[in-house]
């Protein structure tokens, strides 16, 4: 346990020994880690928990300096502790470096332990090990989903919860949701393209050069047109749009994609930091069976995002879904163990309570 200061904060790291799986407490362990926050002030102070759930899904939790963001109003009155969910950040990894050690079947396997059920009974081993008392849960997006599972799997746990853009479906299948996604993403790039006009003529410019060219990212794998669309995903943050102009605002450098925009749209699309996001993300609107690539299915009703078929209307960019590309297109970032095996088997896998 290592303890640091930052502007008006105080921060300790600690780590805490898990069961891999929780139906064998006995089995194999791995490490999860969670960072403690505390206002300066009140360091020593007897003050209510409050677990922070990480949206994702496959992503650390926030690394703050000082009171930022919303930790600015929650340390006025809770210590709080940014939980690396299993998998994450500098909890036990889950990448293309510790899969490959195992074969395609006990990949699969293992990736069965990193959901929201075995997110959920970790945190409560944590709460044990750190108050006796039920503690407060705050989750975002993903982390909204471990928040409700929380509240189902061990209700006694729980003082309250917030949940911020999170919640399951209780019976609106992956193919309902991406069909609002949809329409919603449509909705957005009509704004984005109302706010730039410009930027229609940059993107349809972007995706004819993809087009006609084989073109590859900085660190050698393709870019096609569609891993171009999915740079959309910043329209659903408050300043995506804005991001999003600036991205295609000088994609070329003479008659080629320059090197900076080259560079700058691999980070954007790059799962190499996050790859349980690519393996997870779909799954997570499960209802009790596979998804069966719902993103890619239902993508097909709605035209307006085909690349191909209106050339003289605006380019389309996709939002936050996962597709069966990722899986030859992003083997780079380590998605393709096994030749493809982990995401194929995972998603037919994975059940509903993700």
């Amino acid at each position: 346990m290592t303890s640091f200061r930052h502007p008006g904060t105080v921060l300790t790291d600690r780590f805490f020994a898990v069961p891999l799986d929780h139906r064998r407490p006995d089995g194999e362990q791995i490490e999860v880690f969670a960072r403690e926050v505390v206002a300066a002030g009140q360091a020593d102070a007897d003050l209510p928990w409050l677990l922070f759930l990480q949206g994702g899904p496959g992503f650390g939790a926030q690394r703050p300096v000082g009171r930022e963001s919303w930790l600015n109003r929650a340390l006025e009155d809770y210590r709080v502790l940014l939980l690396d969910q299993r998998g994450t950040g500098r909890s036990s990894p889950v990448n293309r470096k510790t899969l490959a050690r195992l074969g395609a079947q006990a990949q699969a396997d293992y990736l069965t332990h990193v959901r929201a059920d075995s997110i959920v009974l970790d945190a409560e081993l944590i709460r044990r090990e750190l108050t006796g008392d039920p503690w407060s849960v705050l989750g975002q997006s993903f982390g909204g989903m471990c928040a409700v599972t929380y509240l189902s799997f061990a209700p006694h746990g729980v003082r309250e919860a917030f949940i911020t853009g999170g919640l399951p479906a209780l019976t609106a299948t992956a193919d309902d949701i991406y069909r609002h996604i949809y329409r919603t993403v449509a909705a957005r790039n009509a704004a984005h393209y109302e706010r730039y006009p410009q930027d229609a003529d940059q993107a349809r410019l972007v995706a004819e050069y993809l087009g006609r060219h084989d073109v590859r990212r900085p660190d050698g794998g393709p870019l096609a047109v569609p891993a171009f669309q999915s740079a959309g995903g910043m329209l659903g943050q408050a300043d995506g749009s804005h991001a999003l102009h600036y991205l295609l605002e000088d994609p070329f450098a003479g008659d080629e994609l320059s090197d900076s925009f080259l560079y700058a749209l691999m980070d954007q699309l790059s799962f190499a930091g996050r790859p349980l996001y690519a393996l997870l993300h779909e799954a997570s609107y499960a209802q009790g069976c596979a998804t069966r690539w719902a993103a890619q299915r239902i993508r097909a009703e709605f035209a307006e995002f085909d690349p191909g078929v209106h050339r003289a209307a605006p380019l389309y960019f996709t939002g936050e879904m996962i597709y069966p590309w990722v899986t030859s297109e992003y083997e780079h970032d380590g998605l393709r163990v096994s030749n493809g095996a982990v995401l194929d088997r995972l998603i037919s896998m994975v059940r509903g309570n993700i």
